[in-house]
């Protein structure tokens, strides 16, 4: 997967919805809409473990809600990173990758 040409879909994506329900994106949102994210994951993820109530929903809908928000939540990821030009495979290679040698 290549994550520059990801993160270029995506900030299309972002840029589009921002633009249909005018939402400023700065700093502040992009850090802000990453931890909005992280919260739904964590309530997925608690429907899915059984910890949250359910909302009428069985258990396929409930992992495929979990998989989706994992998806945002990467999606906001590169879109964080995009926003302060930070080049995620070095920083990967450096931060994690690194221990596999």
């Amino acid at each position: 997967m290549d994550l520059r040409k990801l993160s270029k879909e995506i900030e299309t994506v972002s840029k589009n919805y921002s633009t249909k329900f005018g939402i400023k994106r700065n700093s502040q949102w992009y850090v802000l809409k990453l931890q909005e994210e992280m919260g739904e994951l964590i309530q997925s993820y608690l429907m899915m473990t059984g910890k949250g109530r359910g909302k009428g929903k069985n258990a396929k809908e409930i992992r495929e809600n979990f998989n989706h928000e994992v998806a945002d939540v990467f999606s906001h990821t590169l879109l964080l990173a995009r926003f302060f030009k930070i080049n995620l495979e070095k920083a990967i290679e450096e931060k994690w990758l690194k221990w596999n040698k």
